[in-house]
């Protein structure tokens, strides 16, 4: 991360080399000017140095500005937007070295090249502004870019949990037993469990909150509907900020709050991903998918059978398997994707996404049209909506082979979801496979009839399918290019007259 020092120097450096070119100094002359070095004067134009007082008096006389002008970190017009990002509060709490880079780094491509590198910065601030585009979301955008570079598989957290579980002798028999992490938490961490307050608050119905813990009394509030495996996860989740000893943490779960930095996110995965070791231990599950791909025919009942053996929901099932298929099969190629619907009728959205190797589609936007119908996980909703009510929670699988419109490019999508009441918020959770020949190897049910292979789209407004029976919009954009496309080869018939 960057601190207030190394902030203070480069921008001190900028400053002053801005100024020297002012001037017309070579950087020879000024230091000449000012009894340094040459070299001396180059580490602090770069920011790797900061001159004693008398240094700066003796820049300043040279320079012909007074010393608070020099020292003060407010730079030039032209170079505000380099103020404005080294001083943010996301770059100075985005831990840089998680990423292979080193400060400096970033602080020579600035030094050397100011003026290409305010443009830049400037450019990425136009484009934020117009996405809205909060600290939050670039927290949550680093994170997913951490796990992307390390495959979603992180040896360090698997090897924590197991470990976990050896010292403490743990049952990693799936369903993971409730009651051994509860007694670890109230015994060993001196926690206390209440079920009981948050029953009816109507700020935890309103935020569809699970838990909240209180720091101070070592308290954890759970809602009383959370189903046995959600318990789990939050107990095994809180075991997580312990044994890992992760301080800075949020404190509501889901969060309703802006994160209040990037270790605050990263914390929170990295219990959240021991919890789900725990629950899901390693070998078993990935012994449980290799039977599950070598069968001849694409089972559904037996991918929702994973729920019940586990004890877990859509999401934690597939997100925990979304870790293990690049490591263990080979199948580095994927996407993650959440779809949450709040009611019957209201618009879909993309509320989760991961991908590995590259950006698949489909992948949020901020245009705000009309996701594809076609895609397995909203027809999945669509079809669970549909169907006649329980008064249960409805689980749901289906599989198909996706063809985007236009590309060589077909995955194999499989999607879970859960469905409640029309009036209540249905999910859908996805893992889309790259149909190569590696997977053609791992999984023996690809060539199934049953598994349909239907062209998709990214969004209505953008698809040209002219036969679409589940449209939600019309192809303004299509038409629009059409029409784009008319107007310039009018002109160029014009001009070639």
């Amino acid at each position: 991360m960057l601190n207030h020092g190394q902030v203070v120097r480069l921008i001190f450096g900028l400053k002053l080399r801005e100024l020297r070119q002012e001037r017309g100094l070579s950087p020879a002359e000024l230091a000449r000017a000012c009894d340094l070095s040459v070299s001396y004067l180059n580490e602090i134009e770069k920011g790797k140095k900061y001159p004693k007082a008398d240094k700066i008096l003796s820049l300043s006389k040279c320079l012909g500005v007074r010393y608070d002008q020099l020292t003060s970190t407010v730079l030039p017009r032209r170079l505000e937007p380099i103020a404005d990002l080294l001083q943010s509060q996301a770059l100075q709490e985005f831990p840089l070295e998680l990423y292979g880079l080193d400060p400096m780094q970033l602080f020579e491509l600035i030094a050397n090249a100011p003026a290409k590198m305010n443009a830049f910065i400037s450019t990425l601030f136009e484009i934020a502004r117009n996405y809205e585009l909060r600290q939050e979301h670039f927290f949550v955008a680093a994170l997913r870019s951490y796990r992307e570079m390390h495959d979603n598989y992180f040896e360090d957290l698997e090897q924590d949990a197991q470990a976990f579980v050896a010292t403490n002798h743990l049952t990693a028999t799936p369903p993971f037993d409730l009651a051994q992490l509860e007694t670890l938490l109230t015994q060993h961490y001196g926690y206390t469990i209440d079920r009981t307050t948050l029953a009816g608050n109507p700020v935890v119905v309103a935020g569809r909150l699970r838990s909240v813990f209180r720091p101070a009394t070592k308290t954890l509030l759970m809602i009383p509907t959370l189903s046995r495996g959600q318990q789990a996860f939050v107990l095994g989740r809180e075991l997580g900020f312990n044994y890992l000893k992760l301080k800075e943490r949020h404190y509501a779960s889901p969060n309703p709050l802006e994160p209040r930095s990037f270790e605050e996110v990263l914390n929170n995965f990295r219990a959240s991903y021991f919890a789900s070791v725990l629950l899901m231990e390693e070998d078993s599950l990935v012994r449980d998918l290799r039977q599950l791909f070598a069968a001849p025919t694409w089972q559904p009942a037996a991918w929702l059978a994973l729920l019940t053996r586990y004890d877990v929901s859509p999401e934690m099932l597939m997100q925990r398997i979304a870790t293990l298929l690049p490591k263990h099969f080979g199948l580095s190629s994927l996407f993650f994707l959440r779809f949450d619907q709040d009611q019957a009728g209201a618009p879909y959205r993309l509320t989760k996404e991961l991908h590995l190797s590259r950006l698949h589609n489909p992948h949020g936007n901020e245009q705000h049209e009309h996701l594809c119908r076609r895609w397995v996980s909203l027809q999945l909703l669509a079809e669970g909506r549909a169907l006649p009510p329980t008064g249960t929670t409805l689980r749901l699988a289906a599989a198909q082979r996706s063809q985007y419109l236009g590309t060589d490019d077909e995955y194999l999508c499989f999607s879970l979801a859960r469905l409640g009441t029309a009036t209540e918020p249905a999910m859908s959770v996805t893992i889309g496979l790259h149909c190569d020949d590696n997977l053609r190897q791992q999984v023996a049910f690809l060539p199934d009839p049953a598994l349909p292979l239907i062209t998709v789209n990214e969004t209505c407004e953008r698809c040209p399918i002219a036969d679409c029976t589940v449209r939600a919009a019309p192809p303004t954009q299509v038409q629009q290019a059409a029409r784009r496309a008319t107007f310039e080869a009018a002109v160029a018939e014009l001009v070639q007259g």
